[in-house]
């Protein structure tokens, strides 16, 4: 990493975890969120801070709302956007990702409108199950954060290069001098798969261009945190320089969060390792502490993440279960 971004890197990485979850599943049947609650973005809107994040309930991803005063404590739980009728394209699947808003790293995160609408972006997969099928990503609009349009996807596994044919995942979404850049990540066909990120750009969220020399982000070496996926990008601005938050997963089982930086938004620069490790045994992120969600508030920054870890066999309330997922908070310097 160039030493250049040294300062910069020391801000970001976080000092101090919280030890217990800030969302967790409901583990309870019919629950939107019955399983697992996943993929955080947070932000600030009509003077509360919120987040969104998707609820796993055994058949497929569907997207809730959460709200905090203060970005430790989280209420008002509930489903913003559930899953289409039979046959449509989110029969099964609606995973909301990212909402336009301020790109200022160490700003409010305050949405942006765009033409007099919030422009969120999505992926949906075609099958039930847990990510099941090749997804494919598009956009959806609100006035008020409640009722949105939602277009059919039109960003496809199928359009692209080798390295994304297997299918779409989380996407992130940002306007910068006119024209509007999206970031995500996608994996290959083969079993196993790898999942590296990607860059396209348009001037009216209609027609996209995929970058010529995606993906932007790519594996690291063998041995490294993120030898096999690079993946769920969370970009935003530090001054003059870029800075992508993602998440690798490596051969040893383990995801975690890392950070790269750029001053181009196409040239992307690593830091040598993640910034936030895998917790201990026994602790909410013994598996896996990834896919970050960041905002800043009171000279902190706030790293939202997924935090994974083993169960024994059997039940937690009304649902059988090996894992728990959830939603855990990181906080520094």
């Amino acid at each position: 990493m160039d030493a250049r971004y040294q300062p910069l890197l020391d801000r970001v990485t976080p000092r101090e975890r919280r030890a217990t979850l800030v969302l967790e599943a409901s583990y309870r049947i019919g629950a939107f969120d019955s399983h697992a609650v996943d993929c955080p973005f947070p932000f600030w809107h009509a003077g509360r801070y919120r987040m969104t994040f998707v609820g796993f309930d055994g058949i497929g991803y569907q997207t809730g709302i959460a709200e905090s005063e203060d970005l430790e404590r989280w209420e008002n739980k509930r489903l913003l956007i559930g899953r289409g009728e039979e046959g449509s394209f989110r029969q099964y699947n609606f995973a909301l990702t990212w909402i336009v808003r301020d790109t200022d790293l160490f700003g409010t995160g305050e949405l942006e409108q765009v033409d007099g609408m919030y422009v969120g972006t999505y992926h949906a997969y075609p099958m039930a199950g847990y990510e099941r099928g090749p997804a494919s990503i598009g956009f959806c609009r609100s006035a008020d954060l409640e009722h949105w349009e939602i277009d059919p996807p039109s960003f496809h596994a199928k359009d692209g290069a080798d390295w994304e044919r297997g299918g779409l995942y989380k996407s992130c979404l940002l306007r910068h001098e006119g024209v509007f850049y999206m970031f995500y990540n996608a994996k290959t066909t083969a079993s196993p798969w790898v999942e590296q990120t990607g860059l396209a750009t348009s001037v009216d969220l209609k027609r996209w261009e995929r970058h010529g020399a995606s993906p932007v982000l790519r594996l690291g070496p063998k041995g490294a945190f993120d030898d096999i996926f690079a993946s769920d990008p969370c970009v935003l601005r530090a001054g003059d320089v870029w800075v992508m938050f993602y998440f690798g997963n490596s051969t040893d089982g383990h995801a975690r969060d890392g950070v790269a930086f750029s001053d181009d938004l196409i040239h992307w620069d690593k830091a040598p390792g993640p910034i936030l490790d895998v917790g201990p045994e026994g602790s909410i992120d013994s598996r896996y502490a990834h896919k970050p969600g960041i905002i800043h508030r009171d000279g902190r920054l706030y790293h939202f993440y997924c935090a994974v870890a083993p169960e024994p066999a059997g039940r937690i309330g009304e649902i059988a279960t090996s894992e728990r997922r959830g939603i855990g908070l990181a906080t520094g310097p």
